[in-house]
């Protein structure tokens, strides 16, 4: 088996397939975690909050337990239970649904109360909130510390790993080899092209309206000694998030808004002023600590969307043993060991818990953004 793209589908693709006992290489052009991929970056929000959709919040909840495991196995910090504090406006559909969904699964939360969140978190200013829940077993992942670490787990349990970028295949039905930029040449039975934004580069012809990366913003501001410590806020209504000082990077924040198209080999990477000017904007107003403190590290990376935030896990449609995985950005991250479990049972010719919304077939040109 050959998985080109060790970000944290392909990681844990790689990983899920060894453990099968499959001989597996693994491949990136940048290494795993680097800095221009969609796995890329300090962190990450793991939460199991969907809405309505139980699809992605039982994936969630499977891949939080897996990802506790899989910390522990091997050794290093990779998650923090901070809690997901998820900030409800009045007639919020969404957090209703969520709300809902938590019930129907037994997903412990608390629901406060505009009086319980001014006394418990006096710093979060409270315009346009009319009540919150608190999901109490989600948090942060260390984004590119923990793509390494299964990197790193996968090598050693038998998958090799090369650090080379890899030439589109051409040939037709089956490919029975593909080819490094340096010329080396691998043979496998199957092909796993989990390369993120890159997808629709290396596939133009199927995937070039399929998967659009676009350019977002993040910043991590310096943080005020404020008590008690927040947990992770989800501002779905206002498209923003912010999650608390970890390990001394700052706290993090962004608008989880599709921002313009963007390559991720040429686009620019220097945050705009733009961008940190409505991220302040919203902090006076959400969290008004931080609206003047100073930004510790911003970066420029890409989201890699389908057309309505499905992710993508399909057979090529010429190539019969090249499979397609990606669509993860956004919110795809928290998902990486159930993505390598689905793909591994797919490329085992099981038919158990096929998903047809993971399908090329589902997949649009259009943006209509549905799963967040």
């Amino acid at each position: 088996m050959a998985v080109v793209g060790a970000g944290v589908f392909g990681a844990w693709t790689a990983y899920q397939l060894r453990r099968t006992g499959k001989q597996v290489v693994l491949l990136d052009k940048g290494g795993p975690g680097n800095s221009l991929s969609s796995s890329g970056d300090e962190s990450r929000i793991i939460r199991t909050g969907y809405g309505g959709d139980e699809i992605y919040t039982r994936s969630a909840l499977r891949s939080l337990q897996q990802w506790k495991k899989f910390s522990a196995r091997c050794g290093a910090t990779l998650f923090h239970q901070t809690g997901v504090l998820w900030l409800a406006h009045e007639d919020d559909s969404y957090a209703i649904r969520t709300r809902e969904t938590f019930h129907n699964l037994g997903i412990p939360f608390e629901k406060l109360t505009t009086s319980d969140l001014a006394e418990r978190y006096p710093q979060i200013g409270l315009d346009r909130i009319s009540w919150a829940m608190r999901e109490l077993d989600g948090g942060a992942l260390c984004a590119r510390r923990a793509v390494q670490a299964v990197v790193r787990e996968a090598i050693r349990i038998g998958v090799e790993y090369l650090q080379e970028a890899v030439v589109a295949p051409t040939t037709q039905s089956t490919v029975d080899h593909i080819v490094t930029t340096n010329g080396r040449r691998i043979s496998a039975g199957s092909y796993v092209f989990a390369c993120g934004p890159w997808l629709p580069k290396i596939f133009p012809d199927v995937l070039a309206d399929r998967i659009q990366p676009t350019r977002q913003e993040v910043f991590y501001l310096a943080a005020p000694a404020t008590s008690p410590a927040l947990p992770i806020l989800i501002d779905f209504k206002d498209e923003a998030y912010a999650i608390p000082n970890l390990e001394g990077h700052g706290v993090k924040v962004a608008i989880d808004r599709h921002g313009p198209p963007f390559d991720p080999d040429s686009g620019d990477r220097v945050v705009s002023q733009e961008g940190l000017a409505e991220v302040r904007r919203y902090l006076a107003g959400r969290l008004p600590e931080l609206k003047d403190a100073p930004v510790i590290e911003a970066r420029v990376c890409q989201y890699e969307n389908t057309s309505n935030g499905d992710f993508l896990i399909d057979r090529h449609p010429e190539f019969e043993n090249v499979w397609l995985v990606g669509g993860g950005s956004g919110h795809g991250f928290k998902h990486g060991p159930v993505v390598g479990e689905y793909v591994t049972a797919r490329i085992e010719g099981s038919s158990e818990g096929i998903e047809p919304r993971f399908s090329l077939a589902t997949k649009a040109s259009e943006q209509r953004r549905a799963v967040y």
